[in-house]
């Protein structure tokens, strides 16, 4: 739950992509400022490349471009975004039933602690924990409303000095906890994340628990799915590991999982801005990532499983540590996560799990980063709400404008039905404006707007002229426009 964990880093240069030379390697500093994909997917629009104060031939931006495209063109089908949007949640204190119509993807913080007690050597009783707890119970409830199940495996409270034989001892808990919950006996549990913010363990004590107990997942189950603790790029951090921990350890993981918020800055005052934002390093480190495992682990799927934001109906406290916390309007909220669900999808991750299901309304860093307030509905849930319903049987096809002084718009596509689409259209910042977008020719079913109630939400009169444009007002609150051929 550690926020800027990657601001200390510089961003990565672009590398090869599935075995694609991508031209602009060879740039030792380049900058796009806007580009647009139009309908054929290669009409581009571009203001500057710029290398060392040096300007290059847009034909040059294109070949790169293009040989870019070409490498996304290649990639396995996106998800559909019932299976990417994912909420983490809290053992006991999640109610499934209040966070059913928003996912279908749960990610529970299981703390060790729980199974084991501060005795390592303990051998487990599952499925009830040592402090009898019922995981059957716990996790069987959240399938039987629909959800699948992604444990962390929290032990990040456990001194490494508690460990009496950490090899043995985490091998054991993991083979244990897949033969109880895996996919090949009860099917309670898809995956398991090793740790969730191990900074206080150096990086070779984590990879001597990382090897020991993955080993004891896949010798459990190999179906369950494995993933990493919270990873960075470069130098291990107090949040997260270097993935440089995990080298040579290929062979033990699916997964490679990231955190990140949309800071502006850290402490004191956790300032945080709208994904888009192109003035702090969201984005950045996303693509960054992104390019990391394009390059290095190909075969691995990327889960950012914490992101959001706070808002809380309380002021900050006059003094103490968060006296100059800054947090977002509910609004804000509603508005920066659905987006930010519909961007990370577009970027290519495979999934994304929003921080947090609840919160206590309390004014400071995670303290109100909940879709819900003490369990009732906040406007993030209606809206989060919204998207499941729209998108969930969707998946992103591809950008038709990335504009962060003009309008956002996205094309998903129907699982089943290809002839049925969904144009996305959403101001970054900046006042209502109108907005006209190209789209293929087609039928507009019906336009709605982003609710921020359980109101339903508002209908959008759009039409397609025979140029094949749409015309529409468009804020911060997505417009959703629904199209069939």
């Amino acid at each position: 739950m550690g926020g800027g964990i990657y601001k200390r880093l510089p961003r990565l240069p672009l590398g090869p992509k599935n075995g694609c030379l991508f031209t602009l390697l060879f740039f030792s500093c380049w900058r796009m400022r806007s580009w647009n994909f139009a309908n054929s997917g290669i009409e581009l629009r571009c203001t500057a490349l710029q290398s060392g104060g040096m300007e290059f031939p847009r034909s040059l931006l294109c070949l790169g471009l293009l040989t870019f495209a070409h490498a996304d063109a290649a990639e396995k089908p996106r998800p559909l975004m019932r299976d990417f949007m994912g909420l983490n949640g809290h053992t006991v204190q999640f109610k499934p039933a209040l966070y059913a119509p928003v996912v279908k993807l749960v990610r529970d913080y299981h703390p060790i602690v729980w199974d084991l007690g501060e005795e390592t050597s303990f051998s487990t009783t599952f499925p009830m924990a040592r402090n009898r707890v019922d995981w059957s119970q716990v996790y069987g409830s959240w399938l039987k409303a629909g959800m699948r199940v992604d444990a962390c495996l929290m032990f990040d409270d456990l001194a490494p000095a508690l460990w009496k034989d950490p090899a043995r001892d985490a091998a054991a808990y993991g083979e244990a906890f897949a033969r109880a919950f895996g996919p090949g006996s009860t099917a309670l549990v898809e995956s398991a994340e090793i740790g969730n913010e191990p900074g206080k363990y150096s990086d070779a004590e984590y990879r001597r628990i990382f090897e020991a107990m993955a080993g004891g997942l896949r010798k459990g189950d190999p179906g369950m799915r494995i993933a990493c603790c919270a990873a960075n790029l470069g130098p291990s951090g107090r949040y997260s590991k270097s993935v440089d921990c995990l080298s040579g350890l290929e062979s033990l993981y699916d997964i490679v999982n990231i955190h990140l918020y949309a800071e502006v800055e850290g402490w004191p005052t956790w300032r945080r801005s709208f994904p888009e934002d192109p003035k702090i390093e969201f984005l950045k480190h996303l693509h960054s990532v992104l390019d990391w495992r394009a390059e290095h682990a190909p075969g691995k799927e990327l889960w950012l499983t914490e992101f959001g934001w706070d808002a809380s109906s309380k002021p900050a406290p006059a003094s103490g540590t968060f006296a100059k916390w800054e947090g977002n309007t509910e609004t804000q909220q509603a508005q920066w996560i659905v987006r930010a669900w519909m961007i990370a999808a577009g970027l290519g991750l495979d999934r994304a799990y929003l921080y947090f299901f609840n919160d206590e309304d309390q004014p400071q860093i995670h303290g109100s980063s909940g879709l819900t307030r003490k369990f009732q509905p906040k406007p993030a849930y209606h809206a989060a709400a919204w998207l499941q319903r729209s998108l969930g049987d969707y998946r992103f096809s591809r950008v038709v404008r990335e504009e962060v002084a003009e309008s956002f718009v996205y094309e998903f596509t129907q699982a089943t039905e290809p002839g049925k689409r969904l144009i996305a259209v959403w101001k970054a910042t900046g006042e209502p404006a109108l907005t006209t977008v190209k789209v293929a020719l087609g039928r507009v079913v019906r336009a709605e707007r982003m609710p921020l109630s359980e109101a339903p939400a508002e209908r959008i009169e759009v039409q397609v002229n025979k140029d094949g444009l749409i015309e529409l007002s468009a804020d911060g609150s997505p417009v959703f426009v629904w199209m069939e051929e």
